[in-house]
Protein backbone atom coordinates (compact mmCIF):
# COMPACT_ATOMS: atom_id res chain seq x y z
CA UNK A 1 0.00 0.00 0.00
CA UNK A 2 1.40 3.37 -0.81
CA UNK A 3 0.22 7.05 -0.20
CA UNK A 4 0.98 10.80 -0.25
CA UNK A 5 2.43 11.57 3.33
CA UNK A 6 -0.64 13.64 5.71
CA UNK A 7 0.82 13.42 9.36
CA UNK A 8 3.03 13.77 11.41
CA UNK A 9 4.50 11.12 14.43
CA UNK A 10 2.97 13.31 16.94
CA UNK A 11 -0.15 13.22 15.77
CA UNK A 12 -0.49 9.85 13.86
CA UNK A 13 0.47 7.62 17.01
CA UNK A 14 -3.05 8.92 18.57
CA UNK A 15 -4.80 8.19 15.36
CA UNK A 16 -3.61 4.52 15.27
CA UNK A 17 -4.25 4.12 19.30
CA UNK A 18 -8.08 4.95 18.72
CA UNK A 19 -8.20 2.96 15.00
CA UNK A 20 -6.80 -0.21 16.67
CA UNK A 21 -9.49 0.02 19.56
CA UNK A 22 -11.73 0.79 17.35
CA UNK A 23 -11.40 -2.15 15.26
CA UNK A 24 -11.21 -4.30 18.75
CA UNK A 25 -7.91 -4.63 19.37
CA UNK A 26 -7.26 -4.53 22.82
CA UNK A 27 -3.98 -3.44 22.81
CA UNK A 28 -1.44 -1.46 20.65
CA UNK A 29 2.38 -0.61 20.82
CA UNK A 30 5.46 0.27 18.41
CA UNK A 31 8.80 -0.74 18.22
CA UNK A 32 11.55 -0.47 16.45
CA UNK A 33 12.90 -3.28 13.40
CA UNK A 34 16.22 -3.24 15.49
CA UNK A 35 14.71 -4.24 18.89
CA UNK A 36 15.11 -7.85 19.10
CA UNK A 37 18.59 -7.96 18.78
CA UNK A 38 18.45 -11.82 20.98
CA UNK A 39 16.28 -13.27 18.74
CA UNK A 40 18.70 -14.79 15.85
CA UNK A 41 21.03 -16.58 18.78
CA UNK A 42 17.91 -17.94 20.84
CA UNK A 43 16.33 -19.07 17.45
CA UNK A 44 19.38 -20.56 15.98
CA UNK A 45 20.43 -22.24 19.85
CA UNK A 46 16.57 -23.98 19.16
CA UNK A 47 17.60 -25.25 15.76
CA UNK A 48 20.46 -26.60 16.58
CA UNK A 49 19.01 -28.24 19.37
CA UNK A 50 16.27 -29.69 17.27
CA UNK A 51 13.49 -27.89 19.45
CA UNK A 52 11.69 -27.34 16.54
CA UNK A 53 10.95 -30.57 15.03
CA UNK A 54 9.72 -31.13 11.74
CA UNK A 55 8.77 -27.62 11.44
CA UNK A 56 11.53 -26.84 9.13
CA UNK A 57 10.09 -23.55 7.64
CA UNK A 58 11.35 -22.30 10.00
CA UNK A 59 15.22 -23.37 9.31
CA UNK A 60 14.60 -22.30 5.95
CA UNK A 61 13.33 -18.71 6.97
CA UNK A 62 15.91 -18.13 9.22
CA UNK A 63 17.48 -14.70 7.95
CA UNK A 64 14.79 -13.21 7.38
CA UNK A 65 13.01 -14.53 11.03
CA UNK A 66 15.66 -13.57 12.96
CA UNK A 67 15.62 -9.43 12.20
CA UNK A 68 12.70 -7.99 10.31
CA UNK A 69 14.95 -5.47 8.22
CA UNK A 70 15.97 -8.61 6.43
CA UNK A 71 12.42 -9.45 5.97
CA UNK A 72 11.87 -6.08 4.50
CA UNK A 73 14.84 -3.50 4.41
CA UNK A 74 12.87 -0.05 3.95
CA UNK A 75 10.67 -0.93 7.33
CA UNK A 76 11.37 2.16 9.77
CA UNK A 77 8.74 0.74 12.68
CA UNK A 78 7.05 -2.21 13.96
CA UNK A 79 3.25 -1.80 15.28
CA UNK A 80 2.38 -4.82 17.22
CA UNK A 81 -1.06 -5.52 17.60
CA UNK A 82 -2.98 -7.87 20.10
CA UNK A 83 -6.35 -9.14 20.62
CA UNK A 84 -7.68 -10.84 23.73
CA UNK A 85 -9.48 -14.27 23.30
CA UNK A 86 -9.87 -15.37 26.99
CA UNK A 87 -12.30 -18.07 27.71
CA UNK A 88 -14.75 -17.70 30.19
CA UNK A 89 -14.33 -20.15 31.74
CA UNK A 90 -10.82 -22.49 33.32
CA UNK A 91 -10.03 -24.77 30.17
CA UNK A 92 -8.54 -26.89 32.76
CA UNK A 93 -11.76 -28.35 33.76
CA UNK A 94 -12.48 -30.10 30.67
CA UNK A 95 -9.67 -32.33 31.16
CA UNK A 96 -11.34 -34.54 34.06
CA UNK A 97 -14.32 -34.87 31.79
CA UNK A 98 -12.99 -38.21 29.90
CA UNK A 99 -15.95 -38.47 27.99
CA UNK A 100 -15.39 -35.43 25.82
CA UNK A 101 -12.78 -33.76 24.28
CA UNK A 102 -10.30 -30.59 24.85
CA UNK A 103 -10.09 -28.07 22.05
CA UNK A 104 -7.58 -25.55 22.57
CA UNK A 105 -9.39 -22.23 23.32
CA UNK A 106 -7.95 -20.63 20.41
CA UNK A 107 -9.38 -22.63 18.12
CA UNK A 108 -12.80 -23.42 19.52
CA UNK A 109 -14.46 -20.61 16.91
CA UNK A 110 -13.00 -18.77 13.28
CA UNK A 111 -9.46 -18.79 12.63
CA UNK A 112 -8.03 -15.69 14.10
CA UNK A 113 -6.29 -15.49 10.86
CA UNK A 114 -8.87 -14.48 9.16
CA UNK A 115 -10.33 -12.06 11.44
CA UNK A 116 -7.16 -10.38 12.78
CA UNK A 117 -5.74 -10.16 8.89
CA UNK A 118 -8.75 -8.31 7.31
CA UNK A 119 -8.16 -5.81 10.39
CA UNK A 120 -4.51 -5.25 10.17
CA UNK A 121 -5.34 -4.53 6.65
CA UNK A 122 -7.70 -1.66 7.15
CA UNK A 123 -6.07 -0.29 10.12
CA UNK A 124 -3.02 -0.24 7.80
CA UNK A 125 -4.92 1.31 4.59
CA UNK A 126 -5.12 4.20 7.01
CA UNK A 127 -1.59 5.01 8.00
CA UNK A 128 -0.24 4.64 4.73
CA UNK A 129 -3.10 7.33 3.67
CA UNK A 130 -2.19 9.47 6.79
CA UNK A 131 1.46 8.67 6.82
CA UNK A 132 2.45 8.08 3.15
CA UNK A 133 4.88 5.67 2.27
CA UNK A 134 4.17 1.46 2.41
CA UNK A 135 2.76 -0.87 5.07
CA UNK A 136 2.74 -4.67 5.29
CA UNK A 137 1.00 -6.57 7.64
CA UNK A 138 1.45 -9.95 9.19
CA UNK A 139 -0.58 -12.03 11.32
CA UNK A 140 1.54 -15.42 11.67
CA UNK A 141 1.54 -15.59 7.77
CA UNK A 142 5.37 -14.62 7.50
CA UNK A 143 9.04 -14.99 9.27
CA UNK A 144 8.19 -12.75 12.01
CA UNK A 145 8.99 -13.30 15.45
CA UNK A 146 5.83 -11.68 16.71
CA UNK A 147 6.30 -12.72 20.25
CA UNK A 148 10.04 -10.88 20.82
CA UNK A 149 8.51 -7.96 19.11
CA UNK A 150 5.33 -8.01 21.26
CA UNK A 151 7.53 -7.68 24.18
CA UNK A 152 9.95 -4.92 22.68
CA UNK A 153 7.12 -3.18 22.27
CA UNK A 154 5.91 -3.38 25.79
CA UNK A 155 2.82 -5.38 25.11
CA UNK A 156 3.82 -7.87 27.59
CA UNK A 157 6.52 -10.21 28.59
CA UNK A 158 7.67 -13.80 27.10
CA UNK A 159 7.28 -15.88 30.05
CA UNK A 160 8.89 -18.95 31.16
CA UNK A 161 6.65 -20.45 28.94
CA UNK A 162 7.58 -18.96 25.60
CA UNK A 163 4.35 -17.42 25.07
CA UNK A 164 3.58 -13.51 26.19
CA UNK A 165 1.94 -12.70 29.20
CA UNK A 166 -0.06 -9.21 29.50
CA UNK A 167 -0.60 -7.79 33.36
CA UNK A 168 -3.59 -7.13 31.81
CA UNK A 169 -4.94 -9.61 29.31
CA UNK A 170 -2.77 -12.99 31.06
CA UNK A 171 -1.65 -15.43 28.36
CA UNK A 172 -4.54 -14.97 26.11
CA UNK A 173 -3.53 -12.85 23.43
CA UNK A 174 -3.45 -12.92 19.78
CA UNK A 175 -0.72 -11.26 17.97
CA UNK A 176 -0.56 -9.20 14.69
CA UNK A 177 1.75 -6.42 13.32
CA UNK A 178 2.26 -3.93 10.66
CA UNK A 179 6.10 -3.10 9.02
CA UNK A 180 5.56 0.68 8.02
CA UNK A 181 8.14 2.59 6.85
CA UNK A 182 6.85 5.80 8.40
CA UNK A 183 9.41 6.62 11.77
CA UNK A 184 6.87 6.01 14.95
CA UNK A 185 8.30 6.68 18.12
CA UNK A 186 9.32 3.59 19.86
CA UNK A 187 6.86 2.17 23.51
CA UNK A 188 9.09 1.30 26.44
CA UNK A 189 9.73 -2.23 26.78
CA UNK A 190 7.85 -4.29 29.41
CA UNK A 191 10.08 -6.04 32.16
CA UNK A 192 9.71 -9.84 33.07
CA UNK A 193 7.28 -10.38 36.13
CA UNK A 194 7.28 -13.91 36.18
CA UNK A 195 9.78 -13.94 39.41
CA UNK A 196 10.15 -17.44 40.70
CA UNK A 197 6.38 -19.03 39.79
CA UNK A 198 7.01 -22.16 37.68
CA UNK A 199 3.19 -22.88 37.38
CA UNK A 200 3.45 -22.67 33.48
CA UNK A 201 6.68 -25.62 33.12
CA UNK A 202 5.58 -27.80 36.60
CA UNK A 203 2.27 -28.08 34.94
CA UNK A 204 3.08 -29.42 31.57
CA UNK A 205 2.19 -33.13 31.01
CA UNK A 206 4.91 -34.13 28.51
CA UNK A 207 7.60 -32.05 30.24
CA UNK A 208 8.19 -30.07 26.99
CA UNK A 209 9.80 -27.23 28.89
CA UNK A 210 14.00 -28.64 29.32
CA UNK A 211 14.22 -24.98 30.85
CA UNK A 212 12.43 -21.77 31.74
CA UNK A 213 12.07 -19.74 28.18
CA UNK A 214 12.54 -22.82 26.26
CA UNK A 215 10.41 -25.00 24.72
CA UNK A 216 11.37 -28.43 22.85
CA UNK A 217 7.91 -28.71 20.57
CA UNK A 218 8.98 -32.25 19.94
CA UNK A 219 7.23 -32.68 23.58
CA UNK A 220 4.94 -30.48 23.71
CA UNK A 221 1.04 -31.26 22.90
CA UNK A 222 -0.20 -28.61 20.67
CA UNK A 223 2.88 -30.03 18.42
CA UNK A 224 1.89 -33.39 18.36
CA UNK A 225 -1.91 -32.64 17.65
CA UNK A 226 -1.31 -30.42 15.31
CA UNK A 227 1.96 -30.29 13.45
CA UNK A 228 3.02 -34.00 13.75
CA UNK A 229 1.60 -35.69 10.77
CA UNK A 230 2.68 -39.23 11.90
CA UNK A 231 1.07 -41.44 14.29
CA UNK A 232 1.97 -39.51 18.29
CA UNK A 233 4.78 -41.31 19.70
CA UNK A 234 3.73 -43.67 22.08
CA UNK A 235 5.55 -42.15 25.34
CA UNK A 236 3.20 -39.53 25.10
CA UNK A 237 -0.24 -40.81 24.24
CA UNK A 238 -1.37 -41.39 28.01
CA UNK A 239 -0.15 -37.72 28.94
CA UNK A 240 -2.15 -36.09 25.93
CA UNK A 241 -5.37 -37.26 27.72
CA UNK A 242 -8.81 -35.70 26.33
CA UNK A 243 -6.83 -32.89 24.80
CA UNK A 244 -7.22 -33.35 20.97
CA UNK A 245 -6.52 -29.90 19.14
CA UNK A 246 -3.19 -27.99 21.04
CA UNK A 247 -3.17 -27.49 24.94
CA UNK A 248 -3.80 -24.61 27.19
CA UNK A 249 -2.11 -26.27 29.88
CA UNK A 250 0.90 -23.77 30.63
CA UNK A 251 -1.10 -20.58 29.53
CA UNK A 252 -3.88 -21.57 31.92
CA UNK A 253 -1.91 -22.13 34.42
CA UNK A 254 -0.36 -18.86 34.83
CA UNK A 255 -1.10 -16.54 37.81
CA UNK A 256 -1.44 -13.48 35.95
CA UNK A 257 -4.83 -14.47 34.37
CA UNK A 258 -6.83 -13.60 37.29
CA UNK A 259 -6.64 -9.81 35.60
CA UNK A 260 -7.72 -11.33 32.18
CA UNK A 261 -11.14 -10.64 31.15
CA UNK A 262 -13.29 -12.74 28.27
CA UNK A 263 -13.16 -12.10 24.23
CA UNK A 264 -15.12 -9.44 23.45
CA UNK A 265 -15.06 -10.38 19.74
CA UNK A 266 -18.05 -12.08 19.04
CA UNK A 267 -15.60 -14.35 16.44
CA UNK A 268 -13.27 -15.16 18.84
CA UNK A 269 -16.26 -16.41 22.06
CA UNK A 270 -16.84 -20.44 21.66
CA UNK A 271 -18.79 -22.42 19.94
CA UNK A 272 -21.30 -24.14 22.60
CA UNK A 273 -20.66 -27.43 20.15
CA UNK A 274 -16.95 -26.84 20.57
CA UNK A 275 -16.69 -26.51 24.35
CA UNK A 276 -16.75 -29.85 25.28
CA UNK A 277 -17.68 -32.31 22.35
CA UNK A 278 -18.44 -35.99 23.19
CA UNK A 279 -15.53 -38.11 21.64
CA UNK A 280 -17.89 -40.62 20.48
CA UNK A 281 -19.48 -37.77 18.18
CA UNK A 282 -16.27 -37.01 16.63
CA UNK A 283 -14.96 -40.19 16.30
CA UNK A 284 -18.05 -40.89 13.90
CA UNK A 285 -17.01 -37.61 11.15
CA UNK A 286 -15.82 -38.46 7.57
CA UNK A 287 -14.38 -36.31 5.76
CA UNK A 288 -17.45 -34.49 5.00
CA UNK A 289 -18.54 -34.30 8.15
CA UNK A 290 -15.64 -33.09 8.89
CA UNK A 291 -14.77 -29.75 6.89
CA UNK A 292 -18.51 -29.16 7.69
CA UNK A 293 -18.49 -28.82 11.62
CA UNK A 294 -15.44 -27.27 11.45
CA UNK A 295 -15.66 -25.10 8.52
CA UNK A 296 -14.39 -21.80 9.05
CA UNK A 297 -11.92 -23.08 12.14
CA UNK A 298 -8.15 -23.69 12.35
CA UNK A 299 -8.74 -27.20 13.45
CA UNK A 300 -10.05 -28.11 9.81
CA UNK A 301 -6.66 -27.22 8.41
CA UNK A 302 -4.91 -30.25 10.10
CA UNK A 303 -7.52 -32.69 7.88
CA UNK A 304 -9.95 -34.95 8.93
CA UNK A 305 -7.19 -37.80 9.15
CA UNK A 306 -4.90 -36.29 11.57
CA UNK A 307 -8.02 -34.91 13.87
CA UNK A 308 -9.32 -38.37 14.32
CA UNK A 309 -5.80 -40.06 15.17
CA UNK A 310 -6.00 -36.93 18.03
CA UNK A 311 -9.79 -38.10 19.06
CA UNK A 312 -8.47 -41.87 19.27
CA UNK A 313 -5.61 -41.18 21.53
CA UNK A 314 -8.83 -39.37 23.62
CA UNK A 315 -11.10 -42.40 23.02
CA UNK A 316 -8.24 -44.86 24.32
CA UNK A 317 -7.54 -42.76 27.55
CA UNK A 318 -11.51 -42.12 28.16
CA UNK A 319 -11.84 -45.88 30.22
CA UNK A 320 -15.09 -45.89 28.20
CA UNK A 321 -15.76 -49.06 26.89
CA UNK A 322 -18.87 -47.68 25.13
CA UNK A 323 -16.30 -46.45 22.68
CA UNK A 324 -15.10 -49.67 20.97
CA UNK A 325 -17.51 -50.07 18.52
CA UNK A 326 -16.72 -46.80 17.05
CA UNK A 327 -12.78 -47.68 17.67
CA UNK A 328 -13.22 -51.21 16.03
CA UNK A 329 -15.15 -49.66 12.92
CA UNK A 330 -12.14 -47.51 12.51
CA UNK A 331 -9.88 -50.46 12.19
CA UNK A 332 -11.47 -50.52 8.32
CA UNK A 333 -10.85 -46.80 7.66
CA UNK A 334 -8.52 -45.97 3.99
CA UNK A 335 -6.11 -44.05 6.26
CA UNK A 336 -3.30 -45.91 7.59
CA UNK A 337 -2.78 -42.99 10.52
CA UNK A 338 -6.50 -43.67 11.30
CA UNK A 339 -6.03 -47.24 11.91
CA UNK A 340 -2.94 -47.20 13.64
CA UNK A 341 -4.40 -44.95 16.10
CA UNK A 342 -7.44 -46.91 16.35
CA UNK A 343 -5.14 -49.82 17.44
CA UNK A 344 -3.62 -48.20 20.32
CA UNK A 345 -7.02 -47.15 21.35
CA UNK A 346 -8.50 -50.41 21.46
CA UNK A 347 -5.88 -51.72 23.33
CA UNK A 348 -6.37 -49.55 26.23
CA UNK A 349 -10.22 -50.01 26.15
CA UNK A 350 -10.47 -54.07 25.47
CA UNK A 351 -9.99 -56.92 27.86
CA UNK A 352 -7.10 -59.17 27.20
CA UNK A 353 -8.68 -61.93 25.78
CA UNK A 354 -10.93 -59.85 23.49
CA UNK A 355 -7.74 -57.40 22.05
CA UNK A 356 -5.45 -60.53 20.98
CA UNK A 357 -8.79 -62.22 19.43
CA UNK A 358 -9.10 -59.30 17.48
CA UNK A 359 -5.07 -58.76 16.39
CA UNK A 360 -5.63 -62.47 14.98
CA UNK A 361 -8.00 -61.30 12.57
CA UNK A 362 -6.81 -57.69 11.65
CA UNK A 363 -3.24 -57.78 11.66
CA UNK A 364 -2.26 -60.45 9.23
CA UNK A 365 -4.49 -58.70 6.70
CA UNK A 366 -2.92 -54.86 7.39
CA UNK A 367 -0.89 -53.72 4.20
CA UNK A 368 0.85 -51.10 6.43
CA UNK A 369 3.53 -51.37 8.10
CA UNK A 370 3.59 -48.29 10.35
CA UNK A 371 -0.28 -50.20 11.54
CA UNK A 372 1.22 -53.67 11.60
CA UNK A 373 3.93 -51.86 14.00
CA UNK A 374 0.83 -50.83 16.23
CA UNK A 375 -0.70 -54.30 16.90
CA UNK A 376 2.81 -55.85 17.59
CA UNK A 377 3.73 -53.06 19.91
CA UNK A 378 0.32 -53.37 21.67
CA UNK A 379 0.40 -57.10 21.89
CA UNK A 380 3.87 -56.43 23.33
CA UNK A 381 2.88 -54.13 25.97
CA UNK A 382 -0.21 -56.86 27.06
CA UNK A 383 2.50 -59.58 27.42
CA UNK A 384 5.06 -57.37 29.75
CA UNK A 385 1.97 -56.37 31.89
CA UNK A 386 0.53 -59.71 32.33
CA UNK A 387 4.18 -61.20 33.31
CA UNK A 388 5.16 -58.18 35.57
Amino acid sequence: MRAAPASRPDTLRPFIDREARRLGFSTVAVTTPDSIPLARERLAAALSAGHHGDMDWLAETFERRAAPAVLWPEVRSVIMLAMNYGPDENPLGLLDRKDRAAISVYARNRDYHDIIKGRLKELAGKIASRAGGDVKVFVDTAPVMEKPLAAAAGLGWQGKHTNLVSREFGSWLFLGSIFTTAELPADTPEVDHCGSCRACLDICPTNAFPAPYRLDARRCISYLTIENKGLIPREFRVAIGNRIYGCDDCLAACPWNKFAAAASEAKLVARDDLKAPHIADLLALDDGAFRAFFSGSPVKRIGRDRFVRNVLVAAGNSGDTSLIPPCRNLLDDPSALVRGAAVWALSRLMGDKAFQALSSDMEAGESDASVREEWAAALGERRERLTA
